[in-house]
């Protein structure tokens, strides 16, 4: 027999296993004690190299912190040992969606939503996702489902609208007048709604609701934009100007108000004015083709045409160069928490 003595002595110079060593590292993690945390998390790898909750913790750690070439291999091999874990598909997906490889994240969550099929958190993410890479019909399709789980969400409404508006699907704007009239009070549900009814020349209709939108968040720089440009329609330029330049006092950086407001000044044959907001413009986006356009028209009107023509190849050559240039960004950005809630094992 080994004596007692030496039994402890031994016990003593045994390495920690790697669950004891996770679960201090989670502590000194909790501490924010990150630097202990990352080195017990290590010690626990290289005691069992496939031990998941060092895996993931470790990774998630980094993740957390915005460290994510860091996090990605981790999570990687968290996701391979366990591919019907949830949290490990999800925090690898968003951890490759902020490296920009979105195909690759996207996969990932839809693993995901395999594991957990009506995790809306998730699909509200997706959806936002499948925007950005322009795959409008999957994003309009996914975001409806959320708006299935969720209509006492006033953004998944708007989630919904603008995936629908991106896809061309007619469903958007019904879905845009259930918002209004679950939400009577909301600046961007009334904005939305006006948004369609113009799109499809039913502007008596969109006006009181744009009226509505700037009453209810007079910081909110569309519906005045919306409003200037409609008043610009029917050529009241004067009454246009105030509701454009309050767009643009809103969002200085706003260039589709700053060239209403232009045209606006043109109506009144106000051209110095109307060239030293497109010189903004410009300032602020050289590549928009459309203040280069309306220079163009600026100095036709002022007789000097080689200047004219030269802004009007300078607008064709950067329309070329970039056929979305002419969209309008969104205003508001959706508020979707693209980061993981902590989840530590």
């Amino acid at each position: 027999m080994i004596p007692v003595s030496m039994a402890l002595a031994l016990a003593l110079v045994q390495p920690p296993d790697a669950a004891a060593l996770n679960e201090r590292a989670r502590q000194r993690a909790a501490e924010q004690r990150y630097e202990e945390a990352e080195r017990l998390w290590k010690q626990a790898l290289a005691v069992a190299p496939d031990f998941f909750p060092a895996l993931f913790n470790l990774g998630f750690m980094y993740f957390s912190r915005a460290q994510q070439e860091q996090a990605e291999p981790l999570l990687s091999r968290a996701a391979r040992l366990r591919p019907d874990d949830f949290n490990a598909r999800y925090v690898l997906g968003a951890a490759r969606v902020n490296l920009d490889q979105r195909e690759a994240g996207l996969t990932e969550w839809r693993a995901a939503l395999k594991i957990q099929p009506a995790n809306f958190r998730l699909m509200q993410i997706m959806a936002v996702e499948y925007s950005k890479g322009r795959y409008f019909t999957e994003a309009a399709e996914i975001a409806r489902r959320v708006l299935e789980l969720r209509s006492d969400d006033p953004n998944v409404y708007f989630i919904a609208i603008k995936a629908g508006q991106d896809a061309r699907d007619a469903a958007a704007m019904d879905i845009a007048r259930r918002a209004v009239e679950k939400f009577p009070g909301s600046a961007r549900a009334n904005f939305e709604y006006a948004f369609h009814l113009q799109k499809i020349g039913r502007t008596a209709e969109a006006i009181p609701h744009l009226k509505k939108a700037m009453a209810a968040d007079p910081s909110y720089e569309e519906p005045f934009f919306f409003y200037g440009d409609s008043l610009l329609r029917e050529d009241r330029y004067e009454e246009a100007l105030g509701f454009l330049r309050t767009a643009i006092r809103n969002r200085p950086d706003y260039v589709q108000a700053s060239a209403a407001l232009a045209k606006g000044l043109m109506g009144l044959e106000r051209y110095e004015e109307a060239v030293k907001e497109l010189e903004r413009a410009i300032g602020l986006s050289p590549q928009h083709p459309q203040p280069h356009l309306l220079m163009s028209q600026i100095y036709f009107r002022r007789g000097d045409e080689e200047r004219a023509r030269k802004e009007k190849e300078v607008s064709f050559r950067l329309r070329r160069e970039d056929p979305t240039a002419m969209e309008v960004p969104q205003g508001r950005p959706f508020p979707v928490d693209q980061a993981s809630r902590r989840i530590q094992r």
